[in-house]
């Protein structure tokens, strides 16, 4: 299948970016309601390409379909044109959607760069989680992969720390006072029986992502990119998910 002309050329150029400080760091939980949620409770809602399209990528499936004949594949002959056509239709009704999530991904990923310093996000083993048979079909469409890898591109081009950490119980704990409040994936809001606190699910999580991004940057073991910003040394958050600078006490 034809997808176009490419051309490549190789430069020589510096890929850092001097940027100003912005002064914000941010916490982000990627989800399938929303793509992204972050600790201030600004959400970006999913445009699920893949599922606004489906109906014409069936359609076009099952006219690839009555065209194929078997016994022409059984005697090892060629498919007809009329076959190659509607596969080639196909292929391309399926690169659009591919295109349509990489550059959302890419723009959003850029947004969330260039408005922050430092971004705390989850280390998702997307490859176990397509296996949900359920859930498959949305993870994939939501590009979690390729926003995760624009992300730390755009990072390290422009100088901001990205930092991914285990994602284990973000969605649980409760981001106001640290206990566990078991929940399941149906349960979109946070209510802590133990402090009172409430809060969307997905922003709960950011807020506990950042918390744990801030606590880990820079130690042995974690997906960091970048430097600290000195004035985010010793920060820590207050339950909104706002950051407070720790000094230390003078002696």
């Amino acid at each position: 299948m034809s997808r176009g002309y490419y051309a490549q050329f190789a430069i020589d150029i510096d890929l850092k970016v001097e940027t100003q400080p912005t002064g914000q760091i941010v916490g982000i939980d990627l989800g399938l309601k929303y793509f992204i949620a972050d600790n201030k409770g600004n959400v970006e809602q999913s445009p699920q390409f893949y599922r606004k399209s489906e109906k014409q990528l069936n359609r076009a499936n099952r006219k690839k379909s009555k065209k194929y004949d078997a016994k022409k594949k059984k005697a090892k002959q060629p498919q007809s044109t009329n076959y190659y056509k509607a596969r080639e239709r196909y292929a391309r009704k399926h690169l659009r959607v591919s295109r349509q999530r990489k550059e959302y991904c890419k723009r959003v990923a850029h947004s969330v760069i260039q408005s922050n310093d430092l971004v705390a996000y989850e280390d998702l083993n997307v490859k176990g989680l397509v296996r949900h048979r359920h859930l498959a079909k949305s993870i994939s469409d939501a590009g979690w992969s390729t926003f995760r890898s624009w992300l730390e591109y755009l990072g390290h081009k422009y100088g901001s720390v990205t930092v991914a950490v285990p994602p284990h119980n973000t969605s649980q704990n409760c981001s106001n006072c640290g206990e566990k409040v078991k929940k399941s994936l149906s349960t979109r809001t946070h209510v802590c029986p133990h402090c009172g606190f409430v809060e969307d699910r997905d922003v709960n999580a950011a807020i506990n992502i950042l918390k744990r991004g801030l606590s880990t940057v820079g130690h042995t073991g974690t997906y960091a990119w970048g430097d600290l910003p000195s004035w985010a040394v010793g920060a820590s958050l207050l339950s909104n998910g706002e950051s407070m600078n720790q000094e230390s006490q003078c002696l």
